[in-house]
């Protein structure tokens, strides 16, 4: 591995019962064109698998932590990760389920050198999604989204909310009043740097001096779905965010560690509003009508999920949630 660059930087990898799925990542970290100064690995684990295998990897630059249970989940996990890292200007998270295409980490930290107001810089995860290049004169379709000289299609699910007026009209990576706006996934892989105000927390990286202002937040537990949304949002307040479509990851999606289909529903719904109250606190009536609406959409999506197409889990995630929905909805809730 070759360093080498004006800004240090630690990477930090927190990981739970996946040594496999951190092997593969930690060799794609090894083929990369700019290394980290230090690589921390906080594990929640159980067994001694992913220390045994770390052992037999041999990293120079390499911490491992395993942590008791005051330190597991992944929002406590990170802050631990904080607390152990070295002088650097600049922290890393990788999810351990990730790949990183060979140029990652130069493309990420070379976006604190060319804008300078960055306090924060997400990567780009590669799917199967079919982006197309266009010219001025293109005429696009009805499901069409149409971005900075490049279209892709909307789905199915962002499809309906646009023709029911649901759709965010905001920039991908900035949430719209009634929260649910276009994912990171809908900035184009032209190559350049986006202003967000959220990103996604498993390529993502940050000044090390905001970690003196904030943390990220324990109201998250476990799997903590929305946690780097969270963060994002209330680093948005202190500086300026940005995504690099260069530095470009793929992401496997280790189903391992995960939560049951039950509680990721209550959690889509619970940590859902959560964040929308850490944006918004007050919301006009119009706002509020069509979150509901959207999360009413949802739900029906997930059940003709699990009846026309049999998918396993669909039942379970709509029953989590619809018994979070009426919980928020029968309790005073506070953020």
């Amino acid at each position: 591995m070759r360093s080498g660059n004006l800004h240090t930087f630690s990477l930090i990898v927190c990981t739970y019962e996946r040594s496999d799925s951190l092997e593969r990542l930690l060799r794609s970290v090894e083929q990369q064109s700019l290394s980290p100064n230090e690589i921390i690995i906080v594990d929640g684990s159980n067994g001694s698998d992913t220390k045994e295998m770390l052992e037999n990897m041999k990293f120079s630059n390499l911490q491992y932590f395993q942590v008791e249970d005051k330190d597991r989940g992944l929002t406590r996990q990170r802050n631990f990760g904080i607390t152990k890292s070295g002088n650097v200007d600049i922290i890393c998270f990788l999810d351990d389920d990730i790949v990183l295409e060979k140029d990652y980490f130069r493309e990420l930290i070379k976006t604190y050198t060319e804008k300078p107001d960055a306090i924060a810089v997400g990567g780009w995860i590669k799917d199967e999604t079919e982006w197309k290049k266009i010219g001025e004169d293109y005429i696009p379709k009805a499901d069409d989204f149409v971005i900075d000289g490049y279209t892709r299609k909307l789905g199915q699910r962002n499809n309906l909310r646009k023709r029911l007026g649901l759709l965010s009209n905001r920039p991908p990576g900035y949430m719209p009043e009634f929260s649910h706006g276009l994912a990171i996934s809908f900035l184009p892989p032209s190559g350049k740097s986006y202003k967000a105000e959220f990103f996604m927390g498993g390529v993502s990286s940050y000044k090390k001096e905001l970690f003196e202002k904030i943390k990220f937040s324990t109201y998250f537990e476990g799997y903590s779905l929305y946690e780097d949304m969270d963060f994002c949002l209330r680093a948005s307040r202190i500086g300026q965010l940005y995504v690099n479509t260069a530095a470009q990851v793929q992401h496997f999606h280790d189903a391992s560690g995960r939560p049951d289909y039950f509680k990721y529903g209550r959690m889509m719904i619970r940590n859902g509003y959560y964040v929308w109250k850490v944006k918004y606190p007050k919301t006009g009536l119009k706002a509020i009508l069509k979150w509901n609406l959207i999360n009413f959409l949802l739900i029906g999506i997930r059940i003709k999920n699990a009846i026309l197409d049999h998918e396993s889990g669909a039942w379970l995630e709509v029953k989590g949630r619809i018994s979070e929905y009426f919980y928020l909805a029968t309790r005073k809730s506070k953020v």
